[in-house]
């Protein structure tokens, strides 16, 4: 079994989402679970998202850089100059990769992105940038420099590339060389540089935060369909005006405040598990969820997650509310036990108890669960 060899819980008050963090050996005896070559060849594969960058010159200049989208012919992989392959998703078409995500199990789900893969020829990268989402760097095969540079933002100057977000200045305040099995956390906004020596290959486990402004716009739009036409804005109490006309600040006050009430009371929240686990995944069209919901009957079957599903669950007072790429549904609380199996280990023995039954329905309608035994189309 994988495991990341770290205090969790020190970890999560001093470094996550604040400050990089070197873990020697956080993942001892670690056996890269995708070589190079495998890597080739998923991003020759069309339904594979994959990239390669080339540094053509000195890196500081724009012109420099290089960026090819896949997928590949076999010749694209013998080039001259330092060189990266980066392959999407690679934990959604590999289950080896898969099980990499448990190395954060102690992060919510909800949060996890997607773990890509890279490879890196002697020199080769991406050039100076920063993410704006969390990421532990897993080295793979071989060594990688990562440099550790300044904090950034939306004002921090870019080398105007088309198609890379590269910095046009690097602070390095640390460098570390990171061999196979050593792993880096880097939070969002804080500006990095990997550089190979010789051949190598990286594991990037990334986490997603939701922007504030889809928050914001998610929970207004749910409490507007809750509230009712007859409320509203009072301001009982108030003083004598000197100047009719005149909107002071106190009127805004008050009105400031009674928003924040309204989107802070208790109400209907779904709006929140909705929003963290919307994807672009496609429902099982009508023969082949035909043939899911008959294999659920199957003694000794399993259900495991999609690739790319996305589910997390929220315990209220008498329900379960079950979110699945983007829906939600309420069940009995006898559905939670087999959630938890589900979301830690990706997979759930069948047949399930009757209570489930409806469970597993709607996960398989929304295209959150596969079932061993259905044939696909």
């Amino acid at each position: 079994m994988l495991v990341l060899v770290l205090d969790q819980s020190d970890f999560l008050a001093r470094y996550w989402q604040r400050e990089p963090l070197l873990l020697r050996a956080a993942v001892p005896d670690f056996v890269p679970p995708v070589s190079a070559e495998e890597l080739a060849g998923l991003a020759m594969e069309t339904e594979v998202e994959s990239r390669i960058a080339e540094c053509r010159g000195e890196p500081a200049s724009a012109a420099a850089w290089h960026l090819e989208h896949g997928p590949f012919p076999a010749s694209a992989f013998d080039r001259g100059h330092p060189w990266t392959l980066l392959v999407q998703g690679v934990d959604q078409l590999l289950d080896e990769v898969a099980a990499l995500r448990a190395l954060a199990g102690f992060i919510p789900a909800w949060r996890l992105d997607d773990i890509m893969v890279s490879y890196a020829s002697d020199g080769g990268g991406i050039g100076p940038h920063y993410d704006l989402y969390d990421v532990f760097l897993l080295q793979g095969e071989g060594e990688r420099i990562w440099r550790i540079g300044q904090r950034c933002d939306d004002s921090t100057p870019l080398l105007p590339h088309p198609d890379l977000k590269l910095l046009a200045e690097f602070d390095c305040q640390a460098e570390y060389t990171l061999q196979c099995g050593d792993v880096l956390y880097i939070p969002p906004g804080v500006a990095h540089w990997g550089i190979s020596v010789g051949d190598s290959t990286c594991f990037s486990i990334g986490f997603r935060a939701p922007r504030m402004a889809d928050l914001l716009s998610r929970c207004i739009d749910a409490r507007l369909v809750q509230l009712p036409a007859s409320l509203l804005l009072g301001d009982a109490g108030r003083s004598p005006t000197g100047a009719p006309g005149e909107i002071i600040g106190a009127d805004i006050d008050n009105a400031l405040l009674q928003l924040r009430e309204l989107l802070t009371t208790r109400a209907d929240n779904s709006w929140f598990g909705e929003l963290v686990t919307e994807t672009e995944a496609e429902p099982p069209a009508g023969p082949e969820l035909r043939q899911m919901r008959s294999a659920l009957h199957k003694a000794g079957s399993h259900a495991r997650l999609a690739a790319g599903a996305r589910v997390a669950w929220q315990a209220l007072d008498l329900d379960i509310r079950v979110f699945a790429n983007g829906n939600s549904h309420l069940f009995g609380l006898q559905v939670r036990e087999p959630l938890v199996t589900l979301c830690a280990d990706g997979v759930l023995p069948l047949p399930a108890d009757t209570g489930c039954a409806e469970l597993l329905e709607f996960l398989i309608r929304e295209g959150a669960l596969e079932v061993s035994g259905a044939t696909k189309n």
